[in-house]
C-alpha cells in the first residue's frame, strides 16, 4: 500500500478553524516553543555547552537536552533558573496590540 501524502500545515490550520480549544492549545504551545528556541540560541551565543549549563543550574545535561529538543516542558522555575545562569531574566510586559 503506498503512502498517502499529507499537508501537515493545512491539516493543522483546518483543525484550528474547526476546533477553538485545539487552536488555543496549539497557539499556546507555539509561544512556549519560541521561548525555548530563544533560550537555546542564547546558550549557543554565549558558547555554553549543555553540560556546562546543567552544572550551572544544578541539573543534568539530559534535562537541558530534552528541554531544547522540546521533549519536556520546563517549569517556570526551571526556565527562569536557566535564563539566570545564562545572565538573562524573564520579564512580563503588556502587549501593545491589546
Amino acid at each position: 500500500m503506498p503512502f498517502k501524502k499529507v499537508d501537515v500545515s493545512e491539516t493543522i490550520e483546518k483543525k484550528k478553524r474547526e476546533n477553538p480549544e485545539f487552536k488555543k492549545v496549539w497557539d499556546d504551545s507555539r509561544e512556549e516553543y519560541r521561548l525555548i528556541g530563544e533560550m537555546t540560541a542564547l546558550r549557543k551565543a554565549e558558547k555554553i555547552t549543555q553540560s556546562a549549563l546543567a552544572e550551572m543550574t544544578g541539573s543534568r545535561q539530559q534535562v537541558i537536552s530534552r528541554i531544547e529538543k522540546k521533549e519536556n516542558s520546563p517549569s517556570l522555575r526551571c526556565f527562569c533558573n536557566i535564563l539566570s545562569a545564562l545572565g538573562y531574566e524573564l520579564k512580563i510586559v503588556k502587549r501593545k496590540n491589546i
